[in-house]
């Protein structure tokens, strides 16, 4: 990636990882805007960030269901929470059905973070994760964790009958908790994992479905639906637009 666009993500400790996919870091060190494509991956973000023009602030983002083009201000230096789904009502206590493609401005003393902590990454990382732990639930209704367990085993590709019957939870009561917490259906969520999971193989040059498909043109038409461009275009990733594809190709 160009040198002056830096980015880092890490895995967070097994203690917290039911709630956490990751935590990472992104710099703008140019003088000029960095332009990327925002794709759909079923993780909702947690920002901090500070720029040369825009303050400290912390940003809430809800959950992607299509690809939009945005810009990374110049020197813009960002530490991002990803969270699972489980973690919007046991960690955020709150839902982010409002939140569908959009994000919200949180207080800027969220969780007691300041400007100068994102400047240290792995300060960043032991702060959050403290705060997280401090957070985390007594109890979690084993329904739901099984349920993110197989969704995510999975890669979307369970059926919502078939999560049900393994979890003793009905479709309609998961569907209600999904649309009320997350703002969006099972299989709408099933089929963003499912197109994240491609991304992967897109990333080792593997351009045909290798996942649950009907054919080549089922899998073209859910590529371009989530990423704007058709699975060779996104293989090729110019100026690593895509920062999620280029995340995977460098592991």
């Amino acid at each position: 990636m160009e040198n002056d666009f830096n980015y880092l993500f890490i895995e967070p400790d097994k203690e917290i990882a039911d709630f956490v996919e990751n935590l990472g870091t992104f710099q703008n060190l140019s003088d000029e805007a960095k332009e990327v494509v925002i794709i759909p991956d079923g993780r909702i973000d947690l920002f901090f960030s500070q720029s040369a023009s825009e303050p400290f602030h912390v940003t809430l983002l809800g959950l992607e269901t299509y690809p939009e083009q945005r810009f990374i201000a110049p020197h813009m230096t960002t530490f991002v929470v990803s969270f699972k789904p489980l973690a919007v009502e046991y960690i955020l206590n709150t839902s982010i059905a409002d939140l569908l493609n959009i994000g919200k401005e949180l207080s800027p003393d969220f969780w007691n973070f300041k400007a100068d902590d994102i400047k240290d990454f792995s300060h960043c990382c032991t702060k959050a994760t403290q705060k997280i732990k401090e957070l985390l639930p007594l109890k979690v209704d084993e329904r739901k964790r099984k349920l993110f367990e197989l969704v995510y085993a999975s890669k979307g590709e369970m059926s919502v009958q078939e999560l049900s019957e393994k979890t003793g939870w009905s479709s309609r009561q998961i569907n209600r908790y999904f649309t009320k917490q997350l703002g969006l259906s099972l299989k709408a969520y099933s089929t963003i994992l499912r197109f994240r999971a491609s991304l992967e193989h897109i990333a080792q040059g593997k351009l045909f479905p290798e996942l649950n498909y009907t054919d080549q043109n089922h899998f073209i038409k859910e590529v371009k639906k989530f990423s704007g461009v058709a699975p060779k275009e996104l293989s090729r990733n110019e100026n690593d637009r895509f920062v999620l594809l280029s995340v995977l190709k460098g592991r």
